[in-house]
């Protein structure tokens, strides 16, 4: 079963962009887009019950990258005719195989997500470890996140 950081044209951690940091300047880039780092809004929160909308598997979202962070290799072994886009979203889900019930942690691209009823489970056993109960439809994480 195939599962589904920065921005590498963004600014963090360049200094604001106009050299004078001894950091190199930020070529084209207008002084707006220089003090401003890009922010990638997420479309699920942590703790969502999702459904991949290919494979049918479902997962609880507990962490994501606001691209993709994974290795090249891991990325090309996608056929390309369903090889998600690099510039949106990525979610860890604790996932469960809907075959055999087996968990298994999946990394998936916001394209291929959809919210999923909170009680089509089941559940990946590590859900209990890391949330709290379910409230507005999702679970609560049991440690709070950055």
């Amino acid at each position: 079963m195939i599962d589904e950081s920065n921005n590498t044209q963004g600014h963090a951690g360049r200094g604001n962009g106009d050299g004078a940091d001894g950091q190199p300047p930020v070529v084209g880039a207008s002084e707006t887009e220089r003090e401003t780092p890009m922010l990638v809004q997420a479309k699920f929160p942590i703790g969502l019950p999702v459904r991949h909308r290919r494979f049918g598997f479902h997962g609880v979202i507990f962490d994501v990258d606001p691209e993709f962070d994974n290795s090249e290799e891991w990325y090309q072994s996608i056929p390309e005719e369903v090889r998600p886009r690099k510039d949106q979203p990525f979610y860890h889900l604790l996932a469960v195989n809907p075959q055999d019930q087996s968990p298994y942690v999946a990394y998936v691209s916001e394209q291929n997500l959809e919210a999923s009823p909170e009680d089509e489970g089941p559940f990946h056993p590590a859900v209990a470890d890391l949330f709290d109960g379910m409230a507005e439809g999702r679970f609560v994480p049991r440690h709070p996140y950055n």
